[in-house]
């Protein structure tokens, strides 16, 4: 089991939800948390909501999908702390939207593409160095259950995230032996913000911010090479053993 106590934690998208969620509960446990994300506002309140708890934390506010955003924020962390020890990727975007009804729509794609895959591997790329000199480091990018089974609607964000899947899997068979390492966190369906323009998802069951903020905390602690619930890493392999039949199901689920 990993520490926790004095870390330098990372957490992008930190101004509401699952990012909000887990700097509280990684600070609770002793963490220095950075938050990140473009609302100066929100970011600074939940900076003000862990100081008032007794916690550490300190807010930059930077806009992830701008390469010079991402660049300068980079700058900032390593002239101050030289080192941050765990870099949490969980800023993103999410489009519900059908390949059908996105054929005019080749936006839809590069917005997804540009936040959670391309600023994602830029931020990782500025902040590895330090971890790789010193033998230690730590890796999180947020995922979801969806590059795991087929799921209709969001061919924009399921191939923007597996995107981040595939570089993390390679990057982690290169970390091997260096003391740096990743996870990949599989999320369901959680009930925060991001979800609220779908009313369907008022009436499906969603997974609490607070036990979503756990799974960070767990990550962080253990170090696994992926955090996911049984139930979905059992779908998933039922996807790789019958894909027809997942399609099928997933298509009568029509999320």
């Amino acid at each position: 089991m990993g520490k926790v106590k004095n870390k330098k934690i990372v957490i992008t998208g930190a101004s509401s939800g699952i990012g909000a969620e887990g700097a509280r509960q990684l600070a609770a446990e002793g963490a220095y948390v950075i938050l990140v994300a473009r609302r100066s506002d929100e970011l600074e309140q939940v900076v003000a909501d862990i100081r008032k708890n007794g916690g550490q934390a300190e807010a930059h506010t930077a806009d992830l999908s701008n390469y010079d955003d991402i660049d300068a924020l980079a700058e900032a962390l390593l002239a101050k702390h030289g080192k941050v020890d765990v870099l949490i990727n969980n800023a993103g975007r999410s489009i519900r939207r059908s390949v059908r009804n996105s054929l005019e729509r080749f936006h839809d794609y590069e917005r997804c593409m540009q936040i959670n895959y391309f600023g994602l591997v830029r931020l990782t790329l500025k902040l590895l160095p330090p971890m790789l000199e010193a033998g230690d480091g730590h890796i999180v990018n947020v995922t979801t259950w969806a590059t795991l089974v087929p799921s209709p609607r969001f061919a924009a964000y399921v191939a923007s995230k597996k995107a981040v899947d595939g570089f993390t899997e390679s990057l982690d068979t290169e970390l091997t032996g260096t003391g740096v390492s990743t996870t990949l966190v599989h999320y369901p369906l959680v009930r925060t913000p991001m979800i609220a323009p779908t009313k369907l998802y008022s009436q499906l069951p969603a997974m609490s911010v607070e036990k979503a903020g756990r799974w960070l905390v767990k990550a962080v602690k253990r170090r696994p090479k992926r955090v996911v619930s049984p139930s979905m890493f059992s779908m998933g392999v039922g996807t790789m053993m019958n894909p027809r039949m997942s399609r099928w199901v997933s298509r009568k689920l029509g999320i």
